[in-house]
C-alpha cells in the first residue's frame, strides 16, 4: 500500500535525514553480523497510517539471534496536510534501539526527530543513551566524549535533560550511563539544524558500532551471573519505558497501527517476578499499570508479539482509565504539546 508522503520541503528534507540515518546503522549493524555473528541480515518491515492517507514508515527488524538479542531501526513520517484543524503538521523521526545478546556489550538508544506545527513553527528532538546491562566506563567515556564533541554547545544542557528524563526515582535509579537529550531545539538556523541533526546521528552511529566492535571482539566470556545480571537490566529498561517514558506512551494513545513497531524497543526477555515485586515502590494508580504490564507476560517473561501486542493495550487502557497519570510520566525541562496532548 502506498504511503503519501508530508508536502513540505522541511518535512522532506527531515525524511532524507533520517533515512540516510537508517541506512547507514543498518548496513554497519549486518556487517557486525557477518563479522561475529550469524550473517543475518536485518529485515525490513513497512506500516501504513490510515491506510497510507497521514503517512506511515518502515523499520529494520534484527534477524540475528546469535548476536541480538533484539533489536529495531525505525523510520516514521506522519501528517496532516489536509487536515488544518490539527495542530501537527508533520513528524519525521528515526528512532532505533539495540539490545545486543553479549550482556558485556551495551544497548543503545537513538531519536532524531523534525516536528512542524500548523502555525509554521518545528523543532528538533534528539535524543541518544547509553544502556549496559554491565558498565565500562571506558564506553561511558566514549559515548559522552563523543556527544560533547559533536555539540559542544549544547552538551550541558542535553546532558542535564537526559540525566533528569531518564532517572527511576521509586527504584532509586537510572536508565543508561550517559545521556543526550535536546528537546525542542532549534537554533533559529534552519540549514544549520539540519546538518547538525544528521551530524550528531552519524556520530552517535558510529561511536556506538566501535564500542560493540570492540566488545564483541573482547568480552568473549560470558557466565550465568553476566546473564542474570543483562536480565535484571532488561528488566529495568522495559519498567521506564512503559511506566515512564512520553515518547511510547504517546505514541499508543494516539493508534493502533504500529504497536509492534513501537514495542521493538523492548528486550526478549525480562524477569517477571523481579518485575512483580516493584508494584509495591510505584504510588497508585501506576501500580496497577505495572500489574497489568506482568500480566501480560508469560513465566519465562517473554516479549514476542504477541506479548508486545498485550503491553501495548495495558498501556493504553490504563492511561484511558487514568489520565491524570499522564503527568507522572518522565520529562526534561519541556514538554513539547505534540507529546502532552497526543495530538500526534
Amino acid at each position: 500500500m502506498d504511503i503519501i508522503l508530508a508536502s513540505s520541503q522541511n518535512a522532506t528534507k527531515a525524511l532524507y535525514v533520517v533515512g540516510h540515518l537508517q541506512q547507514r546503522f543498518v548496513e554497519k549493524l549486518n556487517s557486525l553480523s557477518n563479522t561475529y555473528g550469524a550473517g543475518q541480515d536485518f529485515e525490513e518491515v513497512s506500516w501504513v497510517r490510515d491506510e497510507g492517507l497521514h503517512g506511515g514508515g518502515n523499520r529494520f527488524e534484527f534477524r540475528d539471534p546469535t548476536l541480538f538479542n533484539t533489536g529495531s531501526v525505525n523510520v516514521s513520517q506522519i501528517h496532516y496536510d489536509e487536515n488544518p484543524e490539527k495542530n501537527l503538521k508533520s513528524a519525521t523521526a528515526i528512532s532505533t534501539i539495540i539490545h545486543p545478546k553479549n550482556p558485556h556489550a551495551p544497548s543503545v538508544h537513538i531519536h532524531i526527530s523534525l516536528t512542524e506545527l500548523r502555525d509554521g513553527s518545528s523543532y528538533w528532538r534528539l535524543m541518544a543513551d547509553l544502556n549496559p546491562s554491565i558498565a565500562y566506563e571506558e564506553d561511558r567515556i566514549k559515548f559522552r566524549d563523543a556527544m560533547k564533541k559533536v555539540a559542544p554547545d549544547t552538551f550541558k544542557e542535553a546532558e542535564q535533560q537526559g540525566d533528569k528524563y531518564f532517572n527511576i526515582p521509586v527504584l532509586e535509579k537510572t536508565r543508561g550511563v550517559s545521556h543526550f537529550y535536546l528537546e525542542n531545539f532549534k537554533s533559529g538556523q534552519e540549514a544549520n539544524d539540519f546538518a547538525f541533526a544528521q551530524l550528531f546521528g552519524e556520530q552517535v552511529i558510529d561511536t556506538y558500532i566501535d564500542i560493540i566492535d570492540s566488545a564483541f571482539k573482547t568480552r568473549t566470556e560470558i557466565s550465568l551471573e553476566d546473564k542474570e545480571k543483562q536480565l535484571a537490566y532488561h528488566t529495568l529498561y522495559l519498567f521506564q519505558v512503559l511506566t515512564l517514558d512520553r515518547g511510547t506512551t504517546s505514541g499508543l494513545m494516539v493508534h493502533k497501527q504500529n504497536d509492534i513497531g513501537i514495542m521493538g524497543s523492548l528486550p526478549a526477555f525480562v524477569n517477571r517476578e523481579l518485575l512483580l515485586s516493584w508494584t509495591a515502590k510505584v504510588p497508585e494508580p501506576q501500580d496497577k499499570l505495572v500489574k497489568s504490564l506482568v500480566d501480560c507476560l508469560d513465566e519465562d517473561g517473554r516479549t514476542d508479539e504477541e506479548a508486545k501486542a498485550k503491553l501495548a493495550n495495558a498501556v493504553r487502557e490504563h492511561y484511558q482509565a487514568h489520565p491524570e497519570a499522564l503527568s507522572m510520566q518522565a520529562s526534561g525541562n519541556t514538554i513539547p504539546s505534540t507529546v502532552s496532548n497526543h495530538s500526534k
